[in-house]
């Protein structure tokens, strides 16, 4: 930080308003990864896949299972609508026809289980393919196929394509000169070129930062075509 009588210098960094950190939440190999670096994706776009052998089997049993209490489900059913037949004929006993109307709601009961762990499963393979959760460009891969994925460990960073903005830090005694709204002129030494921005936020604590406070600097779109995050 430098000072002069006409304002205060400072040196900031061009970062992207929204980056993302892709993970999964399953361990698993990393089977197929469909974006490079540089490369510009959408949002639900399909990122990464994750080895899902262990849960396609699952699901499998659980198919079966789901298969057999509706099948056993819908005995029950048949055998109730039977024995409220014999009731209204005298047929069977009130206690007859109570313990299959019991039989009947356990196997319904069953078939809802079995369905709800069908309902896990598919939750589970979704954290197998992994999707964009925004727009933008893909800045850096930390994984290579056939790694092992485990979860809250980065594989790739997206960041917000077009939504660039200034950060940097202001030491305390320069905080009562600045203000939400200020203009500053920022100067891209590796372009060559100044441009205007704006003060769009300013920390209001510097805990843990050593008295610097972080200050946004907001800028026009038409001085965003050259600008790349990092500069």
């Amino acid at each position: 930080t430098q000072s002069s009588n006409e304002g205060f210098y400072l040196s900031g960094e061009v970062t992207a308003k929204q980056t993302a950190n892709i993970s999964t939440r399953m361990m698993g190999y990393i089977t197929k990864i469909y974006v490079k670096p540089g490369d510009k994706v959408a949002s639900g776009q399909l990122l990464v896949s994750i080895s899902s052998d262990d849960i396609l089997a699952k699901k499998a049993q659980v198919q079966a299972m789901i298969t057999e209490a509706e099948a056993a489900s819908k005995n029950a059913q048949r055998d109730y609508e039977r024995f409220k037949t014999l009731r209204s004929q005298n047929s069977v006993s009130d206690k007859e026809l109570e313990d299959v109307s019991l039989q009947n709601t356990s196997m319904n009961a069953k078939v809802q289980m079995a369905r709800q762990q069908m309902n896990e499963i598919n939750a589970m393979l979704s954290y197998t393919n992994i999707r964009a959760p925004f727009s933008g460009v893909v800045t850096q891969i930390m994984l290579d196929e056939g790694s092992m994925a485990n979860p809250g460990m980065p594989i790739l960073t997206i960041e917000q394509s077009g939504e660039l903005q200034i950060v940097a830090s202001i030491p305390e005694n320069y905080i009562p000169y600045v203000k939400i709204g200020d203009v500053a002129k920022i100067e891209l030494k590796s372009l060559g070129t100044t441009i205007d921005g704006k003060v769009s936020e300013l920390s209001p604590s510097a805990f843990r930062t050593g008295g610097q406070y972080s200050v946004k600097f907001s800028i026009d779109a038409k001085d965003k075509e050259n600008i790349r995050s990092g500069m």
